[in-house]
């Protein structure tokens, strides 16, 4: 195999890209798919020079489960080091992508009180997004269809994301009384201006137009198409993300942003959202609805004021920091905040969000607090503080996945 040029480089930016020719990858034309664990949960394709997991819980959106990711971690770990593989590549059944994390088991285990397998799930699926966005060999991830929450975390730290006419992105936590985590506090705060507040805090919907004006998709395809794109990298022999990138843009497709789309709206939402409070926030945004009498300024102050009021303030204080921190940090910040928000102080928040919109789906949650005015500092402060004594922090192996740490 070639020389990692740059590697440590590409690992601290996330970029996780395998550079140099191609060397001594060989084709690989015997290997069958194989099975991963008895539930059939994760499948894995054999390509020429590439390998692709296939999330494969259909029936619930391929919301990810512990299982899940630990045979991803298992996966990727063992392609990383494989010298015959040049690149790997991310994909779903059915009609999704990836819902993200299977909440309504996450809520069972809570209310039966297995702290330890909610611990077991966060620490799981962090350190995975936490290995695909320092991975040493180019990624691709085809978001086909629902990718939402932990699908995001799954697919935007690697290399290539394909968005397509399916695609349906947003990252609605705070609609279930929880923040948007999985990495989100780090990709979403790196977008332009504030349009990261935007939709974490509104849980906006995004298409696969969208995510390529804003930086979430680095191509684009029909869904119709994606057979085609398939075909194309499975004969693909190579580890050079440019070969990838050309491959990917020579059998896309083009896409332009439409008149609904965001990249319209961006002015008023760095004018709303660049506030300092939630507060603030909706104020603004309703000066805004009366001023323009525009559908989506209206649907995005509605969607903020059925939205926990404790989760609307955490997750903006979450996105403001992963401004200013490094992919690591924001996965051992959204940990620590992710077992406060499960912790018996805050979980009835949690518990109640998923009952009122996935499992009694009577959309009438009853949050507590039930307003604003009622969230204090110290509520918020409660969501970031260190981890008692008998619950470890998140530890990710920084030292040896990045070289300059």
């Amino acid at each position: 195999m070639p020389r990692l040029a740059a590697a440590a480089a590409a690992r601290q930016a996330g970029a996780a890209l395998r550079r140099g020719a191609l060397g001594g990858l060989r084709p690989l034309t015997s290997l069958q798919p194989s099975h991963a664990a008895s539930s059939e949960e994760v499948l894995v394709e054999g390509k020429a020079s590439a390998r692709a997991s296939v999330l494969n819980r259909p029936g619930y959106l391929n919301a990810l489960t512990t299982t899940m990711g630990a045979r991803l971690n298992k996966f990727y770990e063992s392609w990383e080091d494989n010298p015959d593989i040049g690149f790997v590549m991310m994909k779903g059944s059915g009609r999704a992508f990836c819902a993200g994390g299977d909440v309504v088991r996450l809520r069972k285990l809570v209310s039966e009180g297995k702290m330890e397998e909610c611990q077991d799930f966060f620490k799981t699926l962090y350190s995975f997004i936490y290995f695909l966005g320092t991975y040493l060999k180019p990624h691709v991830a085809i978001l086909d269809g629902v990718t939402m929450g932990g699908g995001g975390g799954v697919s935007i730290p690697g290399t290539f994301r394909i968005a397509t006419d399916r695609t349906v992105f947003a990252t609605p936590e705070v609609h279930i009384g929880f923040h948007p985590d999985a990495a989100a506090s780090f990709y979403l705060s790196h977008l332009t201006g504030h349009v990261g507040e935007y939709v974490a805090l509104t849980g906006e919907k995004l298409n696969g137009a969208d995510m390529i004006a804003l930086g979430l998709a680095t191509h684009y395809s029909m869904s119709e198409h994606l057979d085609l794109v398939d075909e194309r990298l499975a004969k693909l022999v190579t580890d050079d993300p440019s070969v990838i990138d050309s491959s990917l843009a020579q059998y896309g497709d083009m896409v332009y942003p439409d008149k609904k789309s965001i990249v319209h709206r961006l002015e008023v939402i760095d004018k709303c959202f660049g506030h300092e409070t939630v507060e603030e926030i909706v104020d603004a945004l309703e000066s805004e609805v009366a001023r323009l009498d525009e559908e989506w300024c209206t649907l995005a102050l509605k969607r903020l004021k059925e939205a926990s009021p404790l989760a609307l303030k955490v997750s903006l204080r979450s996105i403001r920091e992963g401004r200013y921190q490094t992919l690591d940090e924001c996965l051992v910040r959204e940990y620590r905040m992710s077992m406060n928000c499960l912790s018996k102080q805050f979980s009835h928040e949690f518990c109640e969000g998923v009952r009122a919109r996935l499992v009694e789906k009577d959309l009438t949650p009853k949050w507590d607090p039930p307003a604003l005015e009622y969230v204090t500092k110290d509520m918020v402060d409660a969501y970031f503080a260190p981890l008692g004594e008998f619950d470890a922090e998140l530890k990710l192996p920084t030292e040896t996945r990045e070289a300059f740490v």
